[in-house]
């Protein structure tokens, strides 16, 4: 098992060779820390995120994990300390048990029911017809929103991995899914390298540390604050979330 502390070493990527997707990324995440990754669509928050699991391998430069290349490392192992919670999380048609398993498939029954409580989904669970033995339907369109973000959620305790992203996993919830939902998350972050891709700036509430993209460069890294008063991207930024959280 890996602590969990990332390093970017003058990293660069790009998908067909024509245009860079990040420049020249170099930074530091320390083990346990939890980090928001800002900016516009398609500033290269994801790709970002995406390289740490292997999905792609960089361009240049070097990823490490723990001070270990991630390309030494067995994929099976390197992926084995990654948790991801998805906006829109992938169910299938199997029971609450098994879509959760997919977490850890050699998981005790008790370790099941305990991170789904962690997830604050075993009342939900516990009210479906055959609690955990359900059968959802495709794609777990029989569950709410928020049902499905706590199973996603739930598979992630189960994982107990290191490291944790975590890509705007309250986007689109009622305020009740989103209270029950932000309680998990910050269960589940705790002393876990936390990476939060964030499309709503108010999803970071509880984030100190930021960086900034901007055209598949970190253009700031620091406090919500700091980043006011040193960057004028991400003052546009913070205005343009307030005027669409206005709107809505």
């Amino acid at each position: 098992p890996l602590s969990g502390a990332i390093c970017f070493k003058n990293v660069h990527f790009d998908y067909l060779d024509d245009k860079p997707v990040l420049r020249e990324v170099s930074v530091e995440i320390a083990a346990g820390e939890s980090v928001g990754l800002v900016g516009q669509s398609g500033a290269g928050k994801s790709s970002f995120v995406n390289l740490i699991p292997r999905f792609y391998d960089v361009s240049e430069g070097v990823i490490e994990i723990d001070g270990i290349d991630i390309r030494q490392l067995r994929l099976k192992d390197l992926r084995e300390q990654i948790a991801y919670v998805p906006q829109m999380p992938m169910l299938f048609n199997a029971t609450v048990a098994e879509n959760i398993r997919v977490g850890c498939p050699e998981a005790t029954q008790a370790e099941l029911i305990e991170a789904a409580r962690q997830a604050n989904a075993l009342d939900f669970i516990d009210s479906l017809p055959n609690g955990l033995e359900t059968v959802l339907s495709e794609r777990g369109n029989s569950l709410s929103g928020g049902q499905r973000q706590r199973i996603a959620i739930a598979r992630a305790f189960l994982k107990d991995a290191p490291i944790l992203v975590l890509d705007e996993a309250t986007s689109a919830l009622d305020n009740q899914s989103d209270r029950f939902i932000q309680e998990a998350l910050t269960r589940l972050a705790q002393d876990r390298t936390t990476l939060i891709i964030a499309h709503r700036l108010n999803s970071l509430e509880s984030v100190e540390r930021r960086l900034y993209f901007e055209k598949g460069q970190i253009a700031g890294d620091g406090s919500h604050q700091s980043l006011l008063e040193e960057s004028s991207g991400y003052q546009k930024l913070v205005n343009a979330d307030a005027d669409q959280c206005s709107a809505g």
